[in-house]
């Protein structure tokens, strides 16, 4: 399609996902819980992604003994009934009565992207606290009203690339504010893969389907909810990530487990001001309209870019750091973001090896060998879980938040549609649109 064509048909998908969700029930204020009380988890969307969340949850639970699911939802029955019976929980075809619920605290939404924001704007204003799974949404309209919906109901909204509550971008963070790289230029990640799964042909169940009867009925019009109507295509039901309609592929799946900790590591979640982004169809021939090599390059209005790059047909990757004038600070030497490392290893550049040497530059103080930054090893999905979960209590801000999550949702998405539309990409954060010309200061 043409540009004109592109945008009409967002702005329509945005519109029609808008007033479909509009259906829930709204003006809830949440329930008030005590000290001994447990949180009550709905859990939406119960496939591999949402089925292993629960988990998560349910060991958290067994930890703390504060937090239990009470109802799951799955358009499919067989996962719904699944998931019912493993959590000794209720079990709902449609996520709005999950919503209607007045003993659910937070929901979990664990379905395709393009129901992300609709269940998520919807739970909020039922007063329900939020755990959405990575990406946060699947437009740019839909992270405005997701930054907007948090801020006037004052819920607790985590979204779940559990990556960044992992020690080392933490450390980073620390690394850069004390100075370590001097002037910040240029940050370099990859997330790549070469199996079946990783390039997202899921087995199919082929009883599955709206005519199926029992465990094998699939209410495919809701699941299609405001994407484009067509007849039920198991292909898109199960391999879903292989669709525009229903995912931005690379760049939303695994991208936003290196953008949302890069945004951390910086100190400061940054818009970027130009996005350009390549790739192609170059081995996976069969049924799909995503790329399964793609790559792209953010420039950002504070003076630095980044550049990632992946492939769903070759498994290596390059190190995961951040470059600066007087040093580079390399988080992930394996490159595998939601991989654990050992140390953050700081590089000092040789002007900074130079000017400490002189003592020409009195604020570089870490000398001209590198410096090793120990990490703390645990496991990044239980502290990520267990910080939503405290702050369902405290009412305080989650490590991943809507505000930090804003900024890569915008990277990531605008890197779709630069490849997509073939151009180069400007944000105009004051409108908070995509524009094709740099916008006016």
């Amino acid at each position: 399609m043409d540009r004109r064509d592109f945008l009409k048909s967002a702005s329509a998908l945005s519109a029609a996902t808008t007033a479909f969700a509009a259906k829930a029930v709204k003006g809830g204020q949440g329930r008030v819980l005590g000290a001994n009380d447990k949180i009550n988890i709905g859990v939406i969307g119960v496939g591999g992604r949402g089925f292993y969340v629960a988990s998560e949850f349910e060991k958290a639970g067994k930890r703390d003994n504060n937090c239990q699911i009470v109802a799951v939802c799955d358009v499919y029955e067989k996962r719904k009934k699944r998931a019912a019976d493993r959590y000794k929980a209720e079990g709902y075809l449609d996520w709005r009565e999950v919503i209607a619920r007045k003993d659910v605290d937070a929901v979990i939404v664990a379905t395709p992207d393009h129901w992300h924001a609709p269940i998520a704007l919807a739970a909020m204003d039922a007063g329900k606290d939020v755990y959405c799974e990575k990406p946060m949404c699947h437009t740019i309209a839909e992270v405005k009203r997701l930054v907007d919906t948090v801020k006037e109901t004052k819920r607790v909204m985590q979204v779940g690339s559990q990556t960044t509550s992992g020690d080392q971008w933490h450390k980073a963070k620390k690394a850069i504010a004390d100075g370590m790289l001097g002037k910040m230029l240029l940050s370099q990640g990859s997330y790549h893969r070469n199996s079946i799964e990783g390039e997202w042909n899921y087995t199919i169940e082929p009883n599955a389907g709206p005519d199926g009867k029992g465990e094998d009925y699939l209410d495919w019009k809701m699941w299609l909810g405001s994407a484009s109507k067509r007849s039920y295509d198991a292909d898109r039901f199960f391999r879903f990530r292989k669709y525009w309609d229903y995912s931005g592929g690379i760049a939303t799946d695994l991208f936003f487990h290196v953008v949302a900790p890069m945004n951390i590591c910086w100190g400061e979640a940054q818009f970027p001001h130009k996005v350009m982004a390549g790739g192609g169809i170059y081995v996976f021939k069969e049924k799909r309209e995503v790329p399964d090599t793609f790559h792209f390059m953010a420039d950002y209005a504070k003076g630095h870019s980044l550049v990632l790059t992946s492939s769903m047909a070759n498994s290596q990757h390059i190190p995961g750091l951040i470059r600066g004038h007087e040093g580079t600070l390399v988080m992930v030497e394996h490159g595998r973001f939601e991989g654990f490392s050992p140390n953050l290893t700081m590089k000092p550049e040789t002007v900074g090896r130079e000017n400490a040497k002189k003592n020409i530059s009195p604020d570089y103080k870490f000398g001209m060998e590198d410096v090793k930054i120990p990490v703390e090893d645990f496991s990044a999905m239980e502290r990520h879980v267990d910080n939503f979960l405290k702050c369902i209590r405290t009412r305080e801000t989650p490590t991943l938040n809507v505000e930090i999550a804003a900024r890569a949702q915008v990277t990531i998405t605008m890197a779709v549609e630069s490849y997509r539309r073939g151009k180069v990409l400007y944000f105009d954060e004051k409108k908070f649109q995509i524009v094709e010309k740099p916008p006016v200061a």
